[in-house]
């Protein structure tokens, strides 16, 4: 293998990352993952002030 062709994989592994963290994020916002850590939130707050 030369120093070039293992250049340019070194250069495309990052984008390979970003674009396998992108799609994992699309796949947790399709199934709903926000509202649910969203409502958990909102229920620790609430008990702790003592209103949940």
């Amino acid at each position: 293998m030369s120093a070039k062709n293992k250049k340019d994989k070194l250069r495309k592994a990052p984008l390979y990352v970003l674009l396998f963290s992108l799609a994992i994020w699309m796949l947790g916002v399709a199934s709903g993952e926000p509202n649910m850590v969203l409502q958990q939130a909102v229920q620790i707050c609430l008990s702790c002030i003592g209103i949940g």
